[in-house]
């Protein structure tokens, strides 16, 4: 059972703890995620009176530390972009001498980080066209104007800063009267027979009637960092690495300041420290946009319950051991779809589907004997919207039915899962999908693979213009089948895949004057990639037969695709 022990200690001695090692954060914290106002309000709270909150620290020592215990430095410097976040930053691993080195920081990391870097650290402002890498940034300060008659505090405005706390990188133009927080850690502030002259050299060109305002500021802003008492904190002694993280997780499970997605990283580097700098590598070129949620849940999906969604020592510790294979797997199914014509960035957003792939890929040596039905897999899951609901439940329904079929996808697999069986209704639907939905993006996308070219863009667009629809009935068309008609403007088979650019040249025209506006060539080429029959008539007044030739054209298509 581990024990308890409350404590208090001034901002300065938590401070001087930090620089000298003796405090650390474990591995499994996140990164620091304040803003420029998120730090300027925590010093406005200070010199208000406001409790700062409780800290957490974890004690630890030879009994509850081993080898594969990591642990993180604070940051020293941070640079904060042009809307005053912080940029994210990797902590630095370090070893732990519990000679030296004893408190890990469970609970009030961003405080005492926020803390850290007012005073000891160095912070600096990235401008907006400035790569985050390699490109300019300019050092900042954080100063308080000691002129009280410069200060412009809304009372009205609720939680508005009551002193002028502010960032600044106008080093070159600080105004006389404000006053770097930092310089109150000068020996002159610090020795009690100096403080006095300090103070007064501080505010000697503040207007007198402000006077005593600034040396109040200066006096109580010295008793805050080295006089009170400020940071209340709780110890745990006795206590292991995968308490600590339980009571981490638990602690930051309520309320707003963990994501779930934050905490499975802080288990799995807690376990495997570089996890966050390898998943980068791979979240590059074709997987840039995945996100690293996507490597968790195909970590799940692999080692452990998609549906429990837990990532725990034993699956952390599996992916870090196989993290070859694992990656390994993932360049297989890129290049199985680049063999198929498709692009493995087209799943940045959707890439659930993929996970039952992964699986096979991972487990079955021979998968590449069986791309018709994993092809099938795909399209079926797409087409039907197989992952629109109860995602994690039909994961693991995948892998349970993978694994009865020897970690093989096959078509009779496929028509075994009533939501992955192809059915005239389901044809029917995919047929009925209208313009601007992700089905018929998606159908449009996998029927004109074959001619497609990755580097343009291209958009659905009506075979029969929209704005005929608006005007005036056919005099041959009865008003019934003229609301049909209507009806049916927007559906799958009036629409086709065009350039963008292409698309604005149509623009409006009239289907049968923009196509007799083409060459032979661009003819022949227009009825095969549009999957137009040649002998449907294209003149708008014969809409119904052009409607249901290209209905069934499309339906046999569709039907070739899902296998």
């Amino acid at each position: 059972m581990s024990n308890l022990v409350d404590s208090n200690i001034t901002i300065y001695k938590a401070l001087e703890n930090i620089q000298t090692g003796k405090y650390v954060m474990p591995a499994f914290q996140r990164q620091y995620v304040w803003s420029m106002g998120q730090i300027e309000k925590l010093w406005d709270s200070i010199l208000l009176d406001y409790p700062i909150a409780t800290f957490l620290f974890w004690h630890i020592d030879d009994a509850n530390v081993t080898w594969d215990t990591y642990f993180c430095n604070f940051l020293t410097d941070v640079t904060f972009d042009s809307r005053k976040s912080a940029d994210s930053t990797n902590y630095e691993l370090t070893s732990v001498n519990v000679k030296s080195t004893d408190t890990a920081i469970l609970d009030g990391q961003q405080r005492l980080t926020s803390l850290y870097l007012s005073l000891f650290g160095e912070a600096f402002i990235r401008p907006k066209n400035a790569r985050k890498v390699g490109g300019g940034k300019t050092i900042t300060k954080l100063l308080i104007e000691l002129n009280k008659n410069k200060i412009d505090v809304d009372e009205e405005e609720y939680n508005s800063k009551k002193f002028d706390i502010k960032f600044s990188e106008k080093i070159g133009r600080i105004s006389p009267t404000q006053f770097e927080l930092k310089s109150i850690l000068h020996e002159r502030f610090q020795n009690e027979e100096t403080r006095e002259v300090a103070i007064a050299e501080a505010i000697v060109n503040v207007p007198a009637d402000s006077k005593e305002y600034s040396r109040n500021i200066l006096e109580k802003l010295y008793k805050k960092i080295f006089e009170e008492k400020l940071i209340r904190y709780a110890e745990i002694t006795d206590m292991n690495q995968d308490d600590a993280l339980e009571m981490f997780v638990r602690f930051n499970s309520g309320g707003k300041p963990l994501r779930k997605s934050d905490i499975t990283m802080s288990i799995l580097e807690a376990y495997w420290p570089s996890a966050r700098s390898e998943f980068g590598k791979v979240l590059i070129d074709s997987y840039e946009g995945f996100g690293t949620d996507f490597i968790i849940r195909a970590a799940l999906m692999l080692y452990g319950d998609v549906v429990k969604s837990n990532i725990n020592k034993s699956i952390a510790e599996t992916l870090k051991n196989d993290w070859i294979d694992f990656k390994k797997a993932l360049n297989n199914l890129e290049n199985m779809l680049k063999n198929m014509k498709i692009e493995i960035s087209h799943f940045s957003n959707s890439w659930n589907v993929l996970l039952p792939i992964i699986y096979t890929i991972y487990y079955n040596p021979d998968y590449s004997n069986n791309l018709a039905a994993i092809r099938a897999y795909l399209l079926r899951a797409i087409f039907f919207t197989y992952f629109q609901s109860g995602t994690t439940g039909k994961l693991q329904q995948m892998k349970s039915n993978i694994n009865s079929f020897d970690y093989e996808i096959t078509i009779e697999m496929l028509n075994q899962i009533n939501d992955l069986r192809v059915t005239e209704g389901k044809i029917e639907d995919v047929l009925n999908s209208e313009k601007g939905s992700r089905v018929a993006g998606e159908v449009l996308y996998y029927l004109n693979l074959e001619w497609r070219n990755k580097n343009f863009k291209y958009e659905q667009d009506h075979l029969h213009p929209d704005n005929r629809f608006n005007s005036s009935k056919p005099i041959t068309v009865t008003a019934v089948d003229w609301k049909n008609w209507r009806s049916l403007r927007n559906k799958l088979p009036n629409l086709h895949l065009l350039e963008g650019r292409s698309n604005g040249s149509k623009s409006d025209m009239r289907l049968i004057d923009y196509y007799n506006d083409m060459n032979d060539e661009q003819k022949t080429r227009f009825f095969e990639e549009a999957m137009i029959s040649k002998e449907v008539d294209l003149e708008f007044d014969s809409f119904d037969k052009f409607y249901e030739a290209r209905k069934q054209l499309l339906a046999l298509k569709i039907r070739e695709l899902l296998g």
